[in-house]
């Protein structure tokens, strides 16, 4: 029988339960077409797009799924506090910087198993995470509070970054830190998806 073994090659999977090379180019290609639909419709730019394809639609189920996760990762981060006695401006911190450990957390955890596309995944929604900042950032100088209608939990609420930037006194700098956790974004994912390409096209030859 070994001499017929050469008809039946198994995929370089899944004895440890990583991903073989067909499932990493699905991954990759469900997160190029994820960024592209990304750029152009992000869910707090405050247009409102009518979802037509099917490759929209489960795009924006993605999307939710993501941003819901971010958010409520975000209020825990300020539940801590409720819980401990923080300082106020550790609480008002502590929602980003959760939101931020979140994907960083789950990146690092899937690296340390070497499942690398799944640790680049997570860079990818660090990278969302960032961007979702960003733009949190950019409306600091609305005001200090975050009206109900805007807010996530649906009441009104102190803006983190507002609250922060009078504090440190960086108000005036609010466009260049949005500005450069906007680069940041926009570095974390287009460099997870260039990473994603090189491990799922890596030693193809010698695969094959």
């Amino acid at each position: 029988m070994k001499k017929f073994n050469h008809l039946f090659k198994k995929e370089n999977s899944s004895i440890d339960g990583l991903p073989d090379k067909r499932t990493k180019k699905f991954i990759l290609l469900l997160f190029v077409c994820f960024f592209f639909f990304y750029l152009q419709y992000k869910p707090y730019s405050g247009q409102i797009h009518e979802f037509r394809t099917i490759s929209e639609y489960f795009f924006g189920i993605y999307q939710f799924i993501i941003n819901q996760t971010l958010g409520i990762v975000h209020e825990g981060g300020h539940g801590i506090c409720y819980i401990l006695p923080c300082p106020k401006f550790v609480m008002v911190m502590n929602g980003t910087l959760f939101q931020w450990l979140f994907p960083f957390g789950v990146a690092y955890y899937y690296k340390k198993q070497k499942n690398y596309m799944a640790y680049y995944v997570g860079i990818f929604i660090l990278g969302i995470s960032f961007d979702y900042s960003s733009w949190y950032m950019s409306t600091a100088h609305e005001g200090a509070i975050v009206p109900a209608a805007k807010s996530f939990l649906g009441v009104d609420g102190i803006h983190d970054f507002n609250y922060m930037f009078t504090t440190l006194g960086v108000m005036p700098y609010e466009s260049l830190i949005s500005g450069m956790t906007k680069l940041v974004s926009v570095l974390l994912m287009a460099g997870a998806l260039i990473a994603m390409f090189f491990e799922a096209f890596s030693n193809q030859k010698e695969e094959q």
